[in-house]
């Protein structure tokens, strides 16, 4: 049982996907609207880390894998939740036939990073893209969301101009990039993106790291866990 910011807790069974950094990076780059869609949305991890930072939003996820999906159903109840969660067990190809269009303020997703096919078979498949490429992700999120709403996703840094090239396609354009190091000294390691469905151009990036060049935690990564300095 994982503990979670404001008394909020996470049960994640086994085979899915566990909590991770990458989710609490997402959960704290977004700003979430009332209207929340969480694309590919687990066992409600990050719904669950948004409604524990966010009072007044309300989260709805979409979610392909059954188990993960009735893990979500239990998390949401035992943290008495159900006014502001809801899980939807579904792939996010077929959105339109579960969500109306426009019907949200903002769009998340913390998706597979891998490519799929018969070589990624050893690859978990939350972590695969058989079921959600780019592509398609940003054609559910365009569909999801109204005009002027963003969408929020967490990706690898090698991906980032297929990422771009696929909001641009689908009329979300990027307007927010962070970089996020392991080590001030190291490499980019991740990348988590805004994108604003009509949006005009003009895209402002920014840095972060989670350990300085001595391994010590910043005050980046203290943010992210809610660790007091």
């Amino acid at each position: 049982m994982e503990s979670l910011p404001n008394g909020l807790t996470l049960e994640i069974p086994s085979g899915c996907f566990p909590l991770s950094t990458d989710s609490m990076i997402l959960a704290h780059f977004a700003h979430p609207g009332r209207r929340v869609l969480d694309l590919g949305s687990g066992c409600a991890t990050l719904g669950l880390l948004l409604c524990a930072q966010h009072s007044s939003c309300a989260v709805t996820g979409l979610e392909l894998d059954e188990t993960a999906h009735t893990s979500a159903l239990d998390n949401i109840h035992r943290n008495a939740l159900e006014p502001r969660m809801t899980s939807i067990c579904a792939d996010l190809r077929q959105v339109r036939d579960h969500i109306a269009p426009g019907s949200f303020d903002t769009c998340v997703s913390n998706p597979p990073y891998f490519p799929g096919g018969p070589a990624s078979k050893a690859v978990p498949l939350a972590r695969r893209e058989d079921c959600c490429t780019p592509e398609d992700l940003f054609r559910a999120a365009a569909w999801s969301l109204h005009t002027g709403g963003d969408f929020y996703l967490i990706h690898r840094p090698e991906r980032l101009a297929q990422l771009c090239a696929c909001a641009v396609a689908e009329s979300l354009e990027p307007k927010r990039l962070r970089l996020i190091r392991h080590r001030t000294d190291g490499p980019v390691t991740l990348i988590a993106l805004r994108c604003k469905k009509g949006g005009k151009p003009g895209l402002i990036w920014e840095e972060r790291s989670l350990y300085d060049s001595q391994g010590l935690p910043t005050h980046y990564y203290k943010e992210l866990y809610h660790i007091e300095e």
